[in-house]
């Protein structure tokens, strides 16, 4: 393998790090947020807008001259764990504020570092691939337990790139990365994203975790830990 692309949360970052640390923060957080930031966030805003015109299931009318009222959407978006573009990019730049300020710290699992500097002593390229924002994938990397890790890293990719379970996003990341798919081993704790990978040409393997919803019946060769990786 030539490069390596990683899933982040389930893969480097425990779930629970993800959803009982950064989710609530930044849930906490969004209100001041907005309203502090209103005038700034006209892209967002106008993505809300798109969002909510779509989304059948929100009952609440959303005034997008009212900070108060994107903030209760974006926080009905937090619960339930959409894979929103807005949201996403509000949520790096609220963590982004938390982990400058020494407030968050995040967690990656121990064998995470050794084995990003092994891979880099050996010449690949090492990526990342996540639901969260470019920025967010950043800070949460540089702002570590074990601290910076991203001199190890090359690349960041987001849902700017694509869907994490289609064929295509993962081409287009190969493209980008200029190796050829077969070159590169995608590791995710999710099937249905390493089904994508698998179906555009790269190798893969499952992300086990303690925490880690449980795959039955694995169609993909299963790891617990990044040392088991050669």
């Amino acid at each position: 393998m030539k490069t390596i692309l990683l899933d982040i949360e389930g893969t480097t970052t425990p779930i629970d790090f993800v959803h009982k640390t950064l989710f609530p923060y930044a849930k906490s957080k969004i209100s001041a947020y907005v309203h502090k930031n209103y005038n700034s966030l006209a892209a967002e805003i106008a993505q809300i807008e798109f969002e909510r015109a779509n989304d059948e299931n929100y009952r609440d009318h959303l005034d997008i001259a009212s900070p108060n009222s994107i903030s209760a959407y974006l926080e009905y978006l937090i619960d339930i764990d959409r894979k929103s573009g807005p949201l996403k990019t509000i949520q790096g730049k609220i963590w982004q504020e938390g982990y400058e300020s020494g407030e968050l710290l995040s967690v990656v699992f121990d064998d995470v570092p050794p084995a990003l500097e092994r891979w880099r002593s050996e010449g690949k390229t090492i990526a990342i691939y996540s639901s969260g924002s470019v920025l967010a994938q950043q800070m949460l990397f540089r702002y570590t337990v074990h601290g910076n890790l991203t001199p190890f890293i090359s690349d960041y990719y987001d849902t700017n790139t694509g869907h994490k379970r289609e064929a295509a996003s993962y081409s287009k990341i190969a493209e980008r990365i200029g190796f050829a798919p077969e070159e590169i081993l995608f590791i995710s704790d999710i099937a249905e994203e390493l089904d994508a990978a698998g179906e555009a040409g790269f190798e893969t393997l499952l992300s086990v975790r303690e925490g880690n919803t449980p795959v039955s019946e694995p169609s993909h060769t299963v790891i617990h830990s990044f040392d088991e990786i050669s």
